[in-house]
């Protein structure tokens, strides 16, 4: 009976130790938390940053005590980051590789599939509900705006197959940042299902040539995020 108790101790400790908590939509975060696991303070950049809490990359790091700056072309989503995320930089912009004016394939509000990209728009099942004109900025402009001169360690991009217009618009060489996990939508696909994913179009993708190009290793790929470790981050 003792000997029984004491397994069960045993295993009610396990199951406390090793429970864990992600608020990403595909466990991507506990991978971030894992490759900064000595890191207590730290400089994330979210771009696609969505629900501050839900389906969030950065919310696990924001917990442990980071900080950073959050972006988002839906207005409703920064207004929530306000009230959830107030510690951090918290804007409402659409960004691209040049300022000016695009359209915005509109769903709903905080919908995670709004894109400013049309040929995404036309593999989503749901309708797009309407074409909205928007304001574009760069990444570099916002930055600058900010005067930021920071190290970033973690840097999130999701912007639904708007990822090389943003990075255009962003001199990695100059922030230089230290693990980026990026969404990966392959368009070569029939459907947009990660099931459907295949390491031979990712290697040929324009995406993974441009972080290799910039000296940065791909480490994992989980559902549709990349994540990539640029070769001067050492533990």
């Amino acid at each position: 009976m003792i000997k029984l108790i004491i397994n069960f101790i045993s295993i009610l400790k396990r199951k406390i130790r090793y429970k864990k908590t992600s608020y990403a939509f595909n466990g991507v975060d506990l991978i971030i938390e894992y490759i900064f696991k000595k890191e207590k303070k730290g400089i994330y950049l979210d771009i696609g940053s969505q629900h501050p809490i839900s389906n969030n990359n950065t919310y696990l790091l924001y917990k442990k005590g980071w900080s950073g700056i959050n972006i988002d072309l839906d207005k409703k989503n920064i207004d929530l980051f306000k009230i959830a995320r107030p510690k951090d930089i918290n804007l409402n912009y659409a960004i691209s590789d040049a300022k000016g004016v695009t359209d915005l394939f509109f769903y709903h509000e905080s919908s995670p599939i709004n894109t400013l990209n049309r040929q995404v728009s036309s593999y989503q099942k749901a309708t797009v509900k309407e074409i909205k004109k928007v304001k574009t900025f760069t990444l570099n402009y916002i930055l600058n705006k900010l005067n930021f001169d920071k190290q970033i360690d973690y840097m999130n991009l999701d912007v639904e197959g708007f990822e090389l217009k943003v990075l255009n618009g962003f001199d990695i060489q100059k922030y230089k940042p230290k693990v980026i996990s990026v969404e990966y939508l392959d368009l070569k696909m029939k459907k947009l299902e990660f099931k459907n994913n295949n390491i031979e179009n990712l290697l040929d993708s324009e995406l993974y040539k441009y972080f290799k190009t910039n000296n940065y290793n791909f480490v994992n790929w989980l559902h549709g995020d990349l994540i990539f470790i640029h070769k001067d981050f050492r533990d």
